[in-house]
């Protein structure tokens, strides 16, 4: 097994003494940092170039601290005006998607110049969850001139976040491939429910 490998398997382990230890110092650390910050490197590189980073000119890592919880309903004084039927809960809501997708959304907005590749999960306290964001500063060099990687150059790819293109994205939208995924065939539960409900009559001429 390679180095990477071995790195990997300590991260499956999450509640062993090690990872336990250095879990909870690493939040520590985290905590006294702002919200989003850079990182110099990645906490985990195993992790980081499964996801497609390289150590290379134009690839930097962000992190950001996500506030763990449910959603609130945003009314004022916690009163739904308007008819019962859409006056629920106000406290025990969640948000459509997961905090990772919200997470990269937030660093996308920060830092708009670059794109946002993947994330991945580094860390948790009672409070907080600690995502790592990739992203890819599209103007340089070394990233245009890269096959592996010029793809996410073009203009088409600016801001993937925000409309759930990337990995974390893509979970609340359920979109994949294989026999979990039939619900959106075709891009979306919207385009899907329209093609299999419109009548089409083809006429032959």
């Amino acid at each position: 097994m390679g180095a990477y490998k071995y790195v990997s398997e300590l991260y499956r382990k999450k509640q062993s003494d090690v990872m336990r230890y250095l879990l909870r110092i690493r939040c520590w650390q985290y905590r006294q940092l702002t919200k989003v910050h850079r990182a110099p490197r990645p906490t985990r590189p195993d992790k980081a170039r499964r996801l497609g980073y390289k150590a290379k000119q134009g690839f930097v890592i962000y992190r950001i601290a996500m506030r763990r919880g449910g959603r609130k309903r945003p009314v004022a004084k916690g009163c739904p005006y308007g008819k019962p039927k859409s006056s629920g809960a106000v406290k025990q809501q969640k948000p459509e998607r997961n905090l990772q997708s919200i997470a990269e959304e937030r660093v996308g907005r920060r830092l708009k110049g670059l794109r946002i590749l993947n994330s991945y999960w580094v860390g948790q306290d009672s409070t907080y969850k600690y995502f790592e964001v990739i992203m890819v500063d599209v103007a340089h060099p070394a990233i245009r001139r890269d096959p592996k990687v010029n793809w996410i150059v073009g203009a088409v790819h600016k801001h993937r976040e925000l409309r759930g293109l990337t990995a974390a994205g893509k979970k609340s939208r359920g979109v994949g491939k294989g026999c979990r995924f039939t619900q959106t065939i075709g891009g979306s539960r919207r385009s899907r429910w329209i093609r299999k409900n419109t009548l089409s009559l083809r006429r032959k001429r």
